[in-house]
């Protein structure tokens, strides 16, 4: 299993009319904390996306435990469960400055071949640098 965790300060556009983080801007936090752990294995999307592989999310699901609000700290914990194959996994927690858990949530990304469209095992490269975390 590998972990890494992301904070990210709640911005006032961030937020709709009641001062809650709009539901939507969720999906984009997950986004930079699945970015930003991978890059701490040492994979970024552009060495994929050069290497002829897209990462497109198949799956996004979310469970919503109590609002944030603007100004908050989240701080938003991202893990891999397991090796990827074809896919990989994504499971991610936000908790606020308090440690309240916000919310849960899970992505599965699939790997791509640029050229053909269609989905791949996950290049070697990727998991040979994941591996030593497991």
């Amino acid at each position: 299993m590998y972990n890494a965790e992301w904070d990210i300060r709640v911005r006032y556009g961030e937020t709709d009319r009641m001062g809650y983080v709009y539901y939507g801007n969720y999906a984009e936090y997950f986004e930079v904390a699945r970015v930003e752990a991978m890059r701490v294995f040492g994979i970024t999307y552009k060495d994929l996306e050069d290497n002829g592989i897209l990462l497109p999310v198949y799956e996004y699901k979310v469970t919503f435990l109590k609002p944030a609000y603007y100004d908050d700290v989240l701080q938003i914990k991202t893990t891999i469960p397991a090796m990827p194959q074809a896919s990989i996994e994504f499971h991610y927690q936000t908790f606020n400055s308090e440690g309240e858990m916000v919310n849960r949530a899970q992505t599965t990304l699939v790997f791509i071949d640029k050229e053909s469209a269609k989905p791949v095992k996950a290049p070697e490269f990727f998991l040979e640098k994941l591996q030593t975390h497991f």
